[in-house]
């Protein structure tokens, strides 16, 4: 496995492109994401350090954030090269291809009919939130008065 990342070749690289181009993209986002808030907590870190030059607040604020995103989108990308990985990625593409999708009128009535049994189901919970709570009130009202 550890071999697979300082590869340079693709494995099947027409099978599965779809799938493996969003799963590089979301993994992208989400390094992009780590070494972008990685800048802003360096940057704090080299602030708090005033014997430090402008020179070296940066690099500490700059360059150690884009190398860790260099090696995070590096290990993206072979990440989604893996033999094991790349092959489930090819199966979830060809599985989707296989899907019947619906028609637009046919999605906005399933989703109606959804929206429609989660607010008839939120009232039928309140209304036996109100007759547990009324009946609640009604068996405490009389405690209080017996034992009271």
């Amino acid at each position: 496995m550890f071999q697979e990342f300082f590869r340079f070749g693709t494995y099947k690289r027409i099978q599965g492109r779809i799938a493996r181009q969003a799963t590089f993209y979301a993994f992208a986002i989400i390094v992009g994401l780590g070494a972008w808030q990685l800048s802003k907590t360096m940057g704090l870190y080299a602030s708090d350090n005033p014997n430090w030059s402008i020179s070296q607040q940066n690099i500490v604020k700059y360059f150690i954030p884009l190398g860790v995103l260099a090696v995070g989108l590096w290990a993206s990308f072979r990440a989604v090269q893996m033999p094991t990985f790349a092959d489930f990625l090819i199966s979830v593409e060809g599985e989707m291809n296989k899907v019947s999708w619906p028609s637009r009128t046919e999605l906005f009535r399933a989703s109606l009919v959804v929206i429609l049994v989660i607010f008839f189901l939120a009232g039928l919970l309140f209304g036996y939130d109100l007759l547990l709570r009324w009946l609640m009130d009604r068996i405490d009202d009389l405690i209080t008065t017996v034992f009271g």
